[in-house]
């Protein structure tokens, strides 16, 4: 079965840890004569050690883009707009006059609430915009996610 820079001889598992995170995975490395695999069948821990130092400089970078990054939410038809970074950060809450009744609070309440899911959902979305790539490049390298 061909498909992968690991396909022929036996598979053997090495562990891989990205260094300054919690990232630790084990990597289904095959065949002899590949980047990754010493002769012998044994993997080369420093060919994995520079993809995960790569994987780590693209992860750097991605969290970066997210936290400069700016997402609003909105509800109410753009009564209640809240603003956020790409991490999460609250930045800034705008309220229209005519959202404000002190009679119904209840209703900006929900309107706030409603803006800050939405602005939620934006971070969400750019998160998985930025990061996918990278989870995609790590199931391509047999790891478990």
């Amino acid at each position: 079965m061909h498909g992968g820079p690991f396909t022929s001889g036996p598979a053997r598992d090495a562990a891989l840890t990205v260094p300054g995170s919690r990232l630790r995975a084990t990597v289904n490395v095959r065949g002899q004569g590949s980047a990754a695999m010493r002769p012998g069948g044994q993997p080369n821990m420093q060919q994995l050690m520079k993809q995960a130092q790569k994987m780590q400089q693209q992860l750097a970078s991605a969290q970066a883009a997210l936290a400069e990054a700016e997402v609003t939410g909105t509800s109410g038809g753009g009564l209640v707009t809240v603003t956020m970074s790409g991490s999460g950060e609250f930045r800034k809450i705008s309220i229209d006059p005519k959202a404000v009744d002190p009679e119904d609070v209840e209703t900006l309440e929900d309107l706030v609430a409603a803006a800050i899911t939405n602005a939620a959902d934006e971070v969400r979305k750019l998160t998985e915009q930025k990061m996918g790539p990278l989870s995609a490049g790590l199931g391509g390298m047999g790891l478990p996610f």
